[in-house]
């Protein structure tokens, strides 16, 4: 048995070692409030976890109408009963004594309490009278990554064919627009061509940007098992930090910030000058080759080594590794996918994959990750840049075949241009001409760049602003409504992880005051706005949970995300399930691209492509020409140095990114005691080096400004890369006093005071990993050390006198082995 803070110290668990080709063991996490015993759950309910992106699946424990605990589940695919610490404790959210009853609306400057007619009749009547006045641009939306599949497929039928906005995007474009643009790039179709199973068969693993033993542990676990079994994999890790996969890999290599594309150029250089090349799948499942050959044939090892700051010799060795694997497996996540050259990285990339043969057979595939637990429901329901079920904006069919299943006509579904990116929304209501935003369940006031900008354009007096959550966030603060959601066990639907697996989240309890769940929220303002299909009948015709998954299904028929043969009760008490799944693959689909490329050709294609420098929309006849069979598109990319470099003025570079214990604005994590215990503020990591020559001292109160902005923060000295300042991106204001934002302009918490207005051309994702900073001492601290983990990627370089991470107050935990 481990108490709860020995999984917040050792959040991996133990090890179930198991050897290439065999079956991942079962290991069943459990945790209960205290006080509660296994025989005191009166019902346990099928969920997954929302506060990752890997889909971990399980159950929750209720008791007497509350939430009481949760246990994995052992059946699933994903994890094989393991759960995180974020899945053990974040549930206890649920039951925040702050937590929105009631809808509010503001008067006289202040936000009250009122009912639901009062709060969604302003709703209705802005979004009429913007309608009337100024047409459907005038109205945008703005949701997350965390909601169920039916929601966002509601919301995306009401805003592109009932009001008839370009403008509807989730925050999804923060952290994983990226993936979703180069698989489009390099196969023509968003969708993952991986699957978590090919750790079980990797003989290489590969991890670009991606520190996956804090953004997906249990996926994580997977890998430790495989390392502690027999025939273990190799492991490269690309990443500036010294993360827990770092330590673990046989080669590390630690890019100057902004240097990927040099770095994957040569390792690219090096693969083809070695003839490590699967001649025959380049032949015949791509076109590309000789433009990318004669890219990189330039881009050695030394000549990335001046760029990237990392000796030739490992570059060397870490291509030697990717050459020699036989059966190879990359994932990518945000040390690739925020940065000014985001697609042009990922891309190259599927390139090492694609010109190696990596693809389709178990242990050979890469996976493009998410960030969120719903971000690829987004991509495929139309909930973000893209229309639903992956089709072309630019392919008149397309768009006649989704105007068929809305039953509207085809020039009532808005493809003038591509769907607005949320950067370009909040440009638009900076500039006045989006009047109405409608935020789903996501704190753009905490999360978006050069937060001084947004907290402006959320604040002007022409901009109504509706936002939809579970809490007063900093964004709900400076809305006009606010409308209290339901959240995950307080209501049922489905989503999808990573890997393309499909879970069932079953209502485990009724949600608290009249909050409602986010499809009842969306009904309700479709119903009160009568919109209508070209037949005069309701537009939206569904109105439970299943009635929309059904008819998602028959949007998503024939296209490659196919959930054609799903059902609520295919997915009740097994495992969850990987699209497509459909008459040809009645039990789901493991792997993408097992005979060759399937959604390229430029008929059913979801994307033509886009320039990787302009992000210029390639045009049909462009793509026709270029790739005529539907082949996979190896697509070379020139480096480019970053835009904001540093100077005298700001010598360092500044990263932002995540920590093992929070999930994005802390609104959930940073309310359950065993997870803000173990990080519970703001730190800023430097390396011995870079501190010394600022005296800076561990604990020390430090201010990291930038041309945006600036925030402090107390120093954590770590084995980071000289040159290099990293702060979480979590920590926001709802828990310091006023509540919305810093008490002056060099006094905020927030990492993103300090990042750029700027994005990556083709994915539209903004630039977290590249700016210029400074840091300076403000205060010596008294000894403390900073509030932050030892055991991750901000581990201290020297450890002693730092006291290892533990957990908040006392509960019921079990790790129970089979």
């Amino acid at each position: 048995m481990e108490s709860p803070s020995d999984r917040i110290a050792r959040p991996w668990g133990g090890r179930t070692a198991y050897g290439a080709g065999g079956t991942w063991p079962v290991r069943v996490d459990t945790h209960l409030a205290e006080g509660v015993t296994a025989a005191d759950v009166e019902q346990w309910v099928q969920s997954a976890s929302v506060l990752h992106s890997n889909g971990d699946a399980m159950d929750i424990a209720v008791r007497d109408g509350r939430i009481v605990g949760v246990r994995g589940r052992a059946v699933d695919r994903v994890n094989r009963g393991r759960l995180g610490p974020k899945d053990l404790f974040g549930w206890q959210a649920n039951h925040a004594a702050d937590r929105l009853r009631a809808p509010l609306v503001r008067e006289g400057g202040r936000l009250v309490e009122c009912d639901w007619d009062t709060a969604m009749g302003r709703v209705v009547d802005r979004s009429r009278e913007l309608l009337s006045s100024r047409g459907p641009g005038a109205i945008g939306f703005y949701t997350t990554g965390q909601l169920f599949l039916e929601e966002y497929y509601t919301l995306a039928v009401l805003a592109r064919a009932g009001i008839g906005t370009n403008h509807l995007d989730g925050n999804t474009r923060l952290c994983t627009s990226t993936a979703a643009e180069a698989l489009k790039e390099s196969f023509g179709c968003d969708g993952q061509p991986g699957s978590y199973a090919d750790v079980d068969h990797a003989d290489t693993l590969a991890l670009f940007g991606h520190n996956m033993a804090e953004t997906q542990p249990v996926l994580w676990m997977r890998v430790l098992d495989r390392l502690e079994g027999e025939d273990p994999p190799r492991l490269l890790c690309v990443d500036p930090r010294p993360t827990v996969v770092a330590r673990r890999a046989d080669v590390h290599l630690a890019p100057r910030l902004g240097t990927n594309v040099a770095l994957l150029n040569a390792l690219l250089h090096e693969i083809i000058r070695s003839d490590r090349i699967d001649h025959d799948f380049v032949e015949s499942h791509t076109v590309g080759f000789e433009e990318l050959r004669e890219q990189v044939a330039e881009c050695t090892p030394a000549w990335a080594a001046k760029i990237c700051d990392v000796p030739a010799a490992a570059i060397g060795r870490a291509a030697e590794l990717l050459g020699g694997a036989e059966r190879l497996l990359s994932t990518v996540l945000q040390g690739v996918y925020q940065s000014h050259q985001a697609t042009a990285a990922a891309v190259q990339v599927n390139n090492l994959h694609l010109v190696r043969g990596m693809l389709g057979r178990p242990g050979c595939g890469v996976l493009q990750m998410n960030g969120q637990p719903t971000a690829q429901n987004t991509r495929e329901t139309g909930a973000d840049g893209d229309l639903p079920g992956f089709r072309n904006w630019q392919n008149d069919q397309h768009v006649a075949e989704l105007a068929q299943v809305w039953n509207v006509d085809p020039s009532a579904v808005p493809h003038y241009a591509p769907p607005t990116p949320a950067m370009q929304i909040f440009r638009y209501a900076e500039q006045g001409s989006v009047r109405m935003l409608w935020i789903s369940g996501t704190n753009p006031a905490v999360s978006l760049p050069e937060l001084a900008r947004i907290r402006g354009i959320l604040g002007q007096e022409r901009l109504f602003t509706v936002v939809q959550d579970l809490f007063l966030t900093e964004t709900a603060q400076l809305a006009d409504v606010v409308l209290p959601a339901a959240t995950w066990g307080e209501k049922t639907g489905t989503f999808t992880n990573a890997d393309r697996t499909v879970h069932l989240s079953e209502k485990a309890v009724e949600p608290p005051g009249a909050s409602r769940p986010d499809l009842d929220i969306f009904l309700d303002y479709a119903r009160r706005m009568d919109f209508r299909d070209r037949d005069g009948g309701p537009l939206i015709k569904w109105s439970t949970p299943e009635e929309a998954f059904e008819a998602w299904k028959r949007c998503s028929a024939g296209r490659p995300c196919d959930y054609t043969g799903l059902t609520y009760e295919r997915l009740r008490g097994g495992s969850g399930i990987q699209w497509p799944c459909n008459e040809d693959a009645p039990d789901g689909t493991e792997r993408l691209y097992t005979e060759g490329i399937s959604w390229a050709h430029p008929d059913v294609c979801e994307s033509y492509g886009k320039d990787l420098v302009t992000g210029a929309s390639v045009e049909v006849v462009e793509y026709r020409s270029l790739n005529p069979d539907g082949k996979a598109v190896l697509k070379a990319a020139e480096y480019l140095p970053p835009h904001e470099d540093t100077s005298e003025e700001y010598p360092l570079q500044l990263t932002t990114g995540r920590t093992l214990y929070h999930f994005h604005t802390r609104t959930k994590t940073g309310r359950v005691p065993q997870l803000n215990a173990a990080a519970p503020e703001v730190w800023a990591e430097l390396s011995p080096t870079e501190a010394a020559a600022r005296d800076l001292r561990e604990g020390d109160l430090a201010r990291i400004t930038t041309p945006r902005g600036s925030l402090q923060a107390r120093v954590r000295i770590t084995d980071i890369r000289d040159g290099l300042v990293f702060v979480p991106f979590h920590y926001g204001y709802w828990d310091t006093p006023g509540g919305h934002g810093p008490a002056s302009p060099t006094e905020g918490r927030a990492a993103n005071e300090t990042t750029v207005t700027d994005w990556d051309p083709a994915s539209k994702q903004p630039l977290f990993k590249t700016a210029a900073a400074r840091v300076e001492r403000v205060a010596r601290g008294d000894g403390t050390p900073a509030p932050a983990p030892t055991n991750t990627a901000s581990a201290p370089s020297a450890p002693e006198g730092v006291p290892v991470t533990a957990g908040g107050p006392r509960a019921h935990a079990t790790e129970e082995r089979p």
